[in-house]
């Protein structure tokens, strides 16, 4: 595999400025577009969670991912699955176990311990939509930030990659926790608007927005990105 590629050189038109960015050095970082979190049948549609938002945030990284492997980017997806035996969840003495989405529901309803958010369940799997390629890459995270506890990291830098544009959900929660991780690590952050879903009031969607674009790295939609990545 051709780790180092010759730049690639192509101008986002994003907020607060237009960003210039190596193809060739950047990942589209798909955070949780799996079942439990966007289909009928998986964990927020059973708990009655409001997925109506998912059909369109779906649509969006189609598009992106289509143009990203067209240019040449790489494509990561992260996906929250703990091991069937919670042996990975932190426990009792962490507050992960107390406040993470899926833990808390899984309690709440013991009837469906093992059967959300679990490695070998459906729920856990990317959506049918964004079926992953045999060229991409998936890391299993078990905390909000998919820099937490896996080797994301480590195949970012693997791949040379210097840019993420994150997608997927909730854009206030596991889309912001991995982003802002990754701007400690040195990456540099495009936030894609129209392929992100937040959790709860639209304000959360907002507040993380506000704070991406004016302290932590770059605003762009679907089409800024796939235009940029056709001129490639």
């Amino acid at each position: 595999m051709d780790f180092v590629r010759p730049p690639k050189l192509v101008t986002v038109n994003a907020k607060p400025e237009p960003i210039q960015i190596d193809v060739h050095r950047t990942a589209v970082v798909v955070v949780d577009m799996q079942n439990a979190f966007v289909s009928k049948g998986g964990m927020f549609d059973s708990f009655g969670w409001d997925i109506s938002g998912a059909a369109g945030v779906i649509e969006a990284n189609k598009t992106l991912l289509e143009a990203a492997r067209s240019a040449g980017a790489r494509i990561v997806f992260l996906k929250m699955s703990y091991d069937p035996d919670l042996s990975n969840s932190g426990g009792p003495e962490s507050p992960n176990w107390h406040k993470e989405l899926g833990m808390v529901m899984m309690r709440s309803r013991p009837e469906y311990s093992g059967k959300f958010v679990t490695c070998g369940t459906w729920d856990e799997e990317v959506c049918a939509q964004l079926e992953p390629q045999p060229e991409d890459v998936l890391v299993r995270k078990q905390r909000y930030s998919g820099f937490q506890g896996t080797n994301l990291d480590m195949i970012l830098k693997t791949h040379n990659i210097k840019y993420c544009l994150y997608t997927g959900v909730a854009t206030n929660v596991c889309v912001a926790t991995t982003l802002y991780d990754g701007f400690f690590l040195g990456y540099w952050p495009i936030l894609v608007t129209d392929a992100v879903n937040n959790s709860g009031p639209s304000y959360n969607q907002d507040s993380t927005f506000w704070n991406v674009e004016l302290n932590y790295g770059w605003l762009a939609t679907t089409s800024d990105l796939a235009n940029a990545l056709a001129g490639s």
